[in-house]
């Protein structure tokens, strides 16, 4: 029985921001992954799988939500190690998403201890087994894709460090929009093939211009400039720890080559910014005011200024995403059209 066919993200209706995020993960995998925030029925799963196709493996894992702690991480058979001399492993989740993808749906209901073992093979790029003296080792170095409704809990702090990039997707989609994603929706499952055949054209273009990019990667480099501004702009932004800047460099770099471009130029640097930085911005508490600047009772503000107003609203660190530090606004490259 053939693999039903999964949605081409070159059919995918909107979300440009995602998908440009996603393209750049499949240049540059160091770049750490993608954690994507929004309602239900937002296709994020939809979306998540698009990326398999453009990674030189392809391969794509899904850990589903509820899983052990040996489904994740393998198991050893201790019979056949002490009666045959010989590690017996049972590869899990971790082994075969090695060279690819793995997914986590719901990734803030993860149990701790899961997310414990996560960050640690994440962040060594190897998964160790060990039971009763008996160990196996093998590597385990995928890009991690995450999913999640901030409406049913937060993500620890560790876990979501660890995404390269953050995505929000809104859950107001206009009229027109909403009409073209469902009847993509239908006419896919309709006919997976034959829809899958009406994009082949896009989503192989799709797919070649992220090869191109990660042929050029390598020889854009790394330059002291723009580390630099991001390294200013990470400051300014308050974040914490110094996984922004890199992050932030590489995307960059990513960038520059998805455009086809020799070198890192503002631009770039620009159109990742709230991708690298939204997630690790630090949460500061509001301040008062002084007593002498406060209204007395409402009604008493001064002309044009509204109760609650706040002199920072409209900073660029509130701005959504693509709207960045320097209060610019980078258009997303547009998407393949509908044959």
């Amino acid at each position: 029985m053939s693999e039903v066919p999964h949605f081409p993200l070159a059919a995918v209706v909107g979300a440009d921001a995602l998908k440009l995020a996603l393209c750049l993960t499949a240049i540059d995998p160091q770049i750490g992954g993608v954690l994507i925030e929004g309602p239900r029925g937002m296709a994020k799963s939809t979306l998540a799988r698009g990326l398999a196709d453009l990674l030189a493996s392809g391969q794509f894992v899904t850990l589903p939500l509820g899983a052990t702690e040996e489904r994740l991480v393998g198991t050893l058979d201790l019979d056949a190690a002490l009666g045959e001399g010989r590690v017996a492993f049972s590869p899990g989740v971790l082994a075969k998403a090695d060279g690819g993808v793995l997914y986590v749906d719901e990734v803030n209901l993860l149990p701790d201890h899961l997310v414990d073992l996560l960050l640690d093979v994440a962040a060594s790029g190897v998964n160790l087994v060990e039971r009763d003296g008996i160990s196996h080792r093998h590597p385990a170095r995928f890009v991690l894709i995450g999913t999640m409704n901030p409406e049913e809990g937060e993500l620890r702090a560790q876990l979501l460090d660890r995404f390269g990039l953050n995505v929000v997707l809104s859950g107001r989609t206009a009229p027109v929009e909403r009409s073209q994603i469902i009847r993509r929706r239908l006419d896919f499952d309709a006919s997976p093939e034959a829809f899958c055949e009406r994009w082949a054209e896009q989503q192989n273009a799709l797919r070649a211009r992220c090869e191109r990019a990660r042929v050029l990667l390598p020889t854009i480099a790394l330059d002291d400039h723009s580390l630099e501004l991001i390294t200013e702009r990470c400051f300014a932004a308050g974040v914490d720890g110094l996984r922004a800047d890199l992050v932030w460099l590489r995307a960059a770099r990513a960038h520059a080559a998805w455009r086809g471009a020799a070198a890192i130029a503002e631009e770039d640097l620009d159109a990742v910014a709230e991708f690298a930085l939204r997630h690790r911005r630090r949460h500061l508490p509001e301040t008062q005011p002084p007593a002498s600047q406060q209204p007395s009772k409402p009604g008493n503000e001064p002309s044009g200024q509204s109760p609650g107003h706040d002199e920072g609203e409209g900073s660029w660190g509130e701005l959504p995403a693509q709207q960045v530090a320097t209060g610019k606004r980078r258009d997303i490259p547009s998407w393949p059209k509908k044959p």
